[in-house]
C-alpha cells in the first residue's frame, strides 16, 4: 500500500464526493452498525452550515476517509447528553457559527488504509482548526465497539480504566487517547443501534491550550514577556533621593528595551543604613523601614510614567511594631500590590529580630499570572507549588547573598523550581561591597532567567545569565504559550504526572 501511495490530500468535502463518501461509510460501519450512512441531504446541510468542519482525506485521488464536525456552545447542553440531541434531532440545528467547542460529528478511515495513521491527519486538522477559530476545545461521543464483550463482567468505567492500563485492546478509543484526547463522561444510551457499545460512549475532550475568553477590555494578556533584571551595585549613596536616581536610570534603561517587568533585588536599599551604622543593627534597619512607604510611592509613579510593571526586591517594613521583610509590585497600571518574606534567615531573626509574612499569593498582571519569592523563600519547593497551583506561570526571587554558597543556594534551587513548576524562574541579587553597614558587608551575585528542560527550551534550562558580579542589567524574552505546551505535551509532565492519590499539598 505504502509503496503504491503517490499523494496524500486534506479537501474540504463537497457535494461531488458523495457517492464514493456513502460507499465509504457503508464499508467503515458494515460490521458494528450496518446500514448506516448519512444522506445527500445531511451531508449538504453540513457543508452549508460549516465548510470548514467537514473535511476528507484523499489517497490517490480516492476517498480514504472524512470527518464531520459542528459548532456547539457546550454549555446548552447536559453532560450526558445523546447523539440525536446533539445534532437536533439530526437537522444539526445546534450548530452555532459562534459556538465554543467543535463537536465531532462523525469521523471514519476505510478497512484499507488503515495503518497509515491517517485517522491522525483528520484530528490534527481539527485541533489547528480549533486553535484557528479560537475554541475551547474540542469534544465528542467515542464508541466502545469491544465493550458488549465484558458488558456482563464490568462496567464501562472499568472498562475505560483496563483499556488504559492495556488490559483489554480497543482500537477505537485507544486511537483517541493517543492523540491526546482525555475521557471526561460514560454516556448511556448515546448512539441508539450500537449494540456492539452496548449503546455506550465515552465523552473525549481535548482543551486547545491557545483558547482566549473573549474580553471587553482593549488590552489583552500578552504571551511574549520581556523581563528586565537589574543587578544592583551596592555603593554608598548621600540620601534616598540619589538612592532613587539610580532606580530610575535603571528603569529607564530596562524600559528602553520595551520591558514588560523591572526585577530589583532584595534590600537594594540597605546602602541607606550607613548613616544609623552607630546604632545596634537592630535599630539602624528599623531606621530603613521609615524610607519604605516613600520608596513604593515613587516606584509607583515610575512604573506607571515608564510603562512598566516593577518588582521592587525587598524592604524592611514595619507593622504592628514588627519587623517585616517586603517588597511590592508596583504594576504600570497604579496599582500596587504587598509581598512577603516568609522564612527569615536565622541571621535576619537573630540579629535583626525580624518576623516572617503569613501570605503566599500569585498576582494578576497584564502579562499573566506571577508569583515572587524572596531569597530564602525558593529553597522550600511547597511555595512555589502552591503557586503554580494557582496559575503561576513566572516566579521572581529577588535575593542577597553574601558568599557563593549562599548563592548557590538560591540558584540552585530557583532552577529547579523551574522544572518541577513548568515556569519561568528570574532570580537578581545585588553585587560589589558596603563596609559602612553593618551585616552587609560583602554581596555576590550572578542574576539569571531560567525555563524548564525540553525541547522547546534551552538544553541547560538557562534562556540568559548576566556577569557574574558585575553591575549590569539582563534582558531576556519568555514565551508564555511554550509553557502551555509543555505542560499538554512535555517530554515529562511535573504538574500532570504529580500521584495525587497519595499525597496533596494545601495552604492553611
Amino acid at each position: 500500500m505504502i509503496n503504491s501511495i503517490e499523494n496524500i490530500e486534506l479537501e474540504f468535502l463537497t457535494l461531488n464526493d458523495y457517492q464514493e463518501l456513502k460507499s465509504a461509510m457503508l464499508e467503515a460501519y458494515s460490521s458494528n452498525l450496518p446500514d448506516s450512512y448519512w444522506d445527500e441531504a445531511h451531508i449538504k446541510l453540513l457543508i452549508d452550515k460549516f465548510t470548514q468542519g467537514q473535511i476528507v482525506i484523499k489517497v490517490n485521488n480516492e476517498l480514504a476517509g472524512c470527518a464531520l464536525s459542528i459548532l456547539v456552545d457546550y454549555d446548552d447542553f447536559d453532560e450526558h447528553h445523546t447523539y440525536k440531541e446533539i445534532t437536533g434531532n439530526y437537522t444539526f440545528d445546534t450548530h452555532k457559527p459562534q459556538g465554543d467547542i467543535l463537536y465531532g460529528i462523525d469521523v471514519f478511515i476505510k478497512t484499507e488504509y488503515r495503518g497509515l495513521r491517517l485517522g491522525r491527519r483528520l484530528y490534527d486538522y481539527r485541533k489547528d482548526l480549533c486553535e484557528k477559530l479560537n475554541l475551547r476545545g474540542i469534544a465528542f461521543g467515542g464508541r466502545m465497539p469491544n465493550f458488549n464483550q465484558y458488558a456482563d463482567k464490568i462496567s464501562p468505567k472499568e472498562y475505560i480504566e483496563k483499556v488504559k492500563r492495556k488490559e483489554i485492546h480497543d482500537p477505537v478509543l485507544n486511537f483517541q487517547i493517543s492523540n491526546d484526547f482525555h475521557p471526561t463522561k460514560i454516556l448511556k444510551g448515546y448512539l441508539a443501534g450500537d449494540e456492539a457499545s452496548n449503546e455506550f460512549a465515552v465523552l473525549m475532550e481535548w482543551d486547545n491550550i491557545y483558547y482566549e475568553k473573549q474580553s471587553k477590555k482593549a488590552v489583552k494578556n500578552k504571551k511574549i514577556i520581556r523581563l528586565g533584571l537589574i543587578q544592583w551595585q551596592m555603593r554608598l549613596y548621600k540620601d534616598l533621593t540619589e538612592l532613587m536616581e539610580q532606580a530610575e536610570y535603571f528603569i529607564d534603561a530596562v524600559s528602553a528595551y520595551r520591558s514588560d517587568f523591572a526585577l530589583f533585588p532584595e534590600f537594594f536599599n540597605a546602602p541607606l543604613m550607613a548613616d544609623n551604622n552607630h546604632l545596634p543593627e537592630a535599630e539602624a534597619i528599623r531606621e530603613l523601614a521609615k524610607h519604605t512607604p516613600e520608596i513604593v510611592q515613587q516606584f509607583s509613579k515610575l512604573a506607571i510614567s515608564y510603562n512598566i510593571n516593577v518588582i521592587t526586591g525587598s524592604m524592611p517594613e514595619m507593622r504592628d511594631g514588627l519587623l517585616y521583610n517586603v517588597g511590592y509590585l508596583c504594576k504600570r497600571d497604579g496599582t500596587t500590590e504587598r509581598y512577603e518574606k516568609l522564612h527569615v534567615t536565622p541571621d535576619e531573626a537573630k540579629v535583626w529580630g525580624m518576623q516572617g509574612g503569613n501570605e503566599l499569593r500569585t498576582y494578576d498582571t497584564d502579562c499573566g499570572k506571577i508569583g515572587v519569592l524572596i531569597c530564602y523563600d525558593s529553597e522550600f519547593p511547597e511555595l512555589s507549588r502552591l503557586l503554580a497551583d494557582e496559575g503561576m506561570d513566572i516566579l521572581f526571587i529577588p535575593f542577597l547573598t553574601d558568599t557563593q554558597n549562599g548563592y548557590s543556594r538560591v540558584r540552585h534551587c530557583a532552577q529547579a523550581r523551574a522544572i518541577e513548576n513548568e515556569c519561568y524562574v528570574a532570580i537578581a541579587g545585588s553585587v560589589g561591597n558596603l563596609p559602612k553597614v553593618n551585616n552587609m558587608d560583602i554581596q555576590f551575585a550572578q542574576s539569571i532567567v531560567f525555563t524548564p528542560c525540553d525541547f522547546s527550551f534551552p538544553a541547560n534550562g538557562i534562556k540568559a545569565e548576566a556577569t557574574t558580579n558585575t553591575e549590569m542589567i539582563l534582558i531576556a524574552d519568555v514565551d508564555i504559550d511554550l509553557l502551555r505546551e509543555l505542560n499538554q505535551f512535555g517530554s515529562v509532565r511535573n504538574l500532570k504526572d504529580r500521584r495525587k492519590d497519595i499525597f496533596e499539598l494545601r495552604k492553611r
